[in-house]
């Protein structure tokens, strides 16, 4: 077998990672000129721009009246693990996993905390049965498994009269999935997934009965300072004004603030959502033209629209792992994709990032390429 010719057109832009992910369309490093630098970041300049990230996030993301905003440290797995040790212990908890970080959560729970969770975990691939959650439990899980390429559909599984609070990691979900937030209690999120941003920053989101459990329940285990959400038995207001645990990069918050200008600039969160499924149906399309590919994720209605998960099914593959590492490496030395390997913990295949920072037209010409470094690879395989 001989080695295909190379497609002719090549994308502008061949970064294509899960995260931290692209930079929005234009991004330059002129755009964080205003950045605080050198300021403490407790100085009024340095407030505001806090302050201002904190009201553009709930504004765009179209968060109820009296849902509370904070940046907290150490990324969406700071967020989540904030989360867990402020609020967990007054009732039982399940903790739903079907990949790499729902099973963080389930070693959090499990090892640390030593709460005897139910837990209730499913192959990459699939989701755990979610009729089967008890909500008189507090119940921990991902929207969008970053590492599978399987989401949640829909929030219908969670009721409404629901006596636990939900805590939900929704890092690859937030501004480009539409989140039933009347359902979730606790929402996690960084800025360098959807939004391009820069990493090491969380973000949390409470709901009142989030606020209620905080203010009524005194966790049994010592929590560090960096996850404190209360002082005094009441809610730490000023992390949600501006006023960070500890310190934060103002130059990271600036770039947060210029992706936030380029959300709003664009349509906000409606055009964040379709930029992201347009560029999913665009993937799942060229998937459905193969026979020698395919979804991770088994049902459709569970495919991610931003971390697409794909596996080679093709007979004539000897060494699946083997061969998922050739095609990806073909394509980073193209220089037509970078970081589209799966995760280390995943199943072989490529995992190519649609999210809404991503350009349709990148992702067209990426396509062929695909086509290409398959027939290159098998070729190379005898």
């Amino acid at each position: 077998m001989t080695t295909p010719a190379r497609p002719a057109a090549r994308p502008e832009n061949p970064r294509f990672s899960s995260g931290p992910c692209t930079k929005i369309p234009g991004y330059s490093l002129d755009l964080l000129a205003d950045a605080a630098l050198g300021r403490s970041h407790r100085a009024a300049p340095a407030t505001d721009k806090l302050r201002d990230a904190i009201t553009r996030t709930h504004r765009i993301l179209r968060l109820p009246e009296g849902f509370r905003v904070g940046i907290v440290p150490a990324s969406d797995t700071g967020a989540v693990e904030m989360a867990m040790w402020s609020l967990l212990g007054r009732r039982g908890v399940e903790v739903l996993a079907w990949e790499a970080f729902g099973a963080a959560w389930v070693t959090d729970a499990v090892k640390q905390l030593r709460l005897d969770p139910v837990v209730r975990q499913a192959d990459y691939g699939d989701l755990p049965d979610l009729s089967a959650v008890n909500f008189d439990r507090d119940v921990i899980f991902t929207w969008n498994g970053t590492s599978s390429g399987v989401r949640v559909p829909d929030g219908d599984w969670i009721p409404a009269d629901r006596a636990g609070l939900t805590i939900c990691d929704a890092t690859s979900a937030a501004f480009a999935m539409d989140l039933p937030w009347d359902k979730l209690d606790v929402t996690t999120f960084s800025w360098q997934k959807v939004m391009g941003g820069e990493a090491a920053h969380g973000m949390i989101v409470l709901s009142p009965r989030a606020v209620e459990r905080l203010e009524s329940h005194t966790p049994a285990w010592p929590v560090p300072k960096i996850f404190r959400l209360t002082k005094n038995g009441r809610l730490n207001e000023a992390i949600f004004e501006g006023a960070t645990i500890n310190t934060v990069s103002m130059l990271c918050v600036e770039d947060y603030l210029v992706a936030l200008d380029w959300a709003e600039r664009i349509g906000g969160l409606p055009e964040l959502i379709a930029r992201s499924e347009g560029n999913a149906r665009l993937l799942w399309d060229f998937v459905a033209g193969r026979d020698w590919i395919d979804h991770l994720a088994r049902v459709p209605e569970t495919r991610s629209c931003t971390s697409v998960c794909l596996k080679f099914t093709d007979a004539r593959i000897r060494d699946e792992k083997a061969f998922a590492r050739g095609v990806a490496r073909r394509l980073a030395d193209e220089g037509v994709a970078l970081d589209v390997a799966n995760y280390r913990d995943a199943p072989p295949g490529l995992r190519i990032w649609c999210g809404a920072t991503v350009e349709r037209a990148d992702l067209a010409a990426l396509l062929p390429w695909i086509d290409w470094a398959f027939e290159a690879e098998l070729a190379a395989q005898g």
